[in-house]
């Protein structure tokens, strides 16, 4: 059972030893998740009978323990209602914000990762002055490191915003599943001999570029249509 899911928490509310759901039964233990408006209660009644009957020991503690395990799962789920209470005032909060309509339409950048970017850089780009300096911020833009004659030198900066640049490393993640013109960055990237990470950073930096220009001129992402094939 996964116990990042809420029926198999809402099952450890009520029932955590083997011997207390085999008293109850697969009827009823269905029954009671169906009150509780647990889906699939059937199929998880099952698999928690079926664990249940191939253990018959009783440990030293098991009791004290079942207990424990009663009073994490309840704050578990009361602390997941809060998460979604919260994620949902954040979504009514960004929408309000001017720029919503034009972070949201750029591939990968949801509600969350959106909101995450309003709240990391606030939203104002005249900050940064150019995107090159948002990129650098964010993580995803190789500084230099020049000495002497030696010149062109890059490396990964240093200093940088972790959350931004979270949000760009996971956004460019997303869009390689659901947009083509990612996809074809990344697979031509990799192509080139990079690796995963170098290649998702490098289609994160390229985004940026595209999102700084969307902010800059107050326009949606439009997809570009493929370029036609040769004759």
């Amino acid at each position: 059972m996964d116990l990042t899911n809420t029926g198999p928490l809402t099952l450890l509310t009520g029932y955590q030893t083997p011997a207390a759901l085999r008293r109850l039964g697969v009827q009823r233990l269905a029954t009671w998740l169906r009150h509780r408006k647990v889906l699939r209660a059937n199929q998880l009644a099952e698999t928690a009978l079926l664990a249940a009957e191939r253990q018959h020991t009783s440990l030293p503690g098991e009791k004290l323990t079942a207990g424990l395990v009663r009073t994490l799962a309840t704050e578990v789920i009361s602390l997941t209602q809060q998460i979604a209470e919260l994620d949902k005032a954040i979504e009514a909060r960004f929408r309000e914000h001017h720029t919503f309509d034009v972070v949201t339409s750029l591939p990968g950048l949801g509600v969350i990762l959106g909101a995450e970017f309003l709240a990391t850089t606030g939203g104002d780009m005249t900050v940064f002055g150019t995107a090159d300096r948002l990129a650098g911020f964010g993580g995803v833009a190789p500084v230099p490191r020049d000495s002497g004659k030696i010149s062109g030198n890059l490396r990964r900066p240093r200093c940088y915003n972790r959350r931004l640049q979270h949000v760009f490393y996971i956004s460019a993640l997303f869009s390689i599943r659901y947009c083509e013109n990612s996809r074809r960055f990344y697979d031509r990237k990799r192509a080139e001999g990079k690796r995963h990470i170098q290649a998702v950073l490098a289609l994160a930096r390229r985004r940026v570029n595209v999102l700084w220009a969307l902010l800059r001129d107050g326009r949606r992402y439009e997809q570009a249509p493929p370029p036609p094939l040769a004759a």
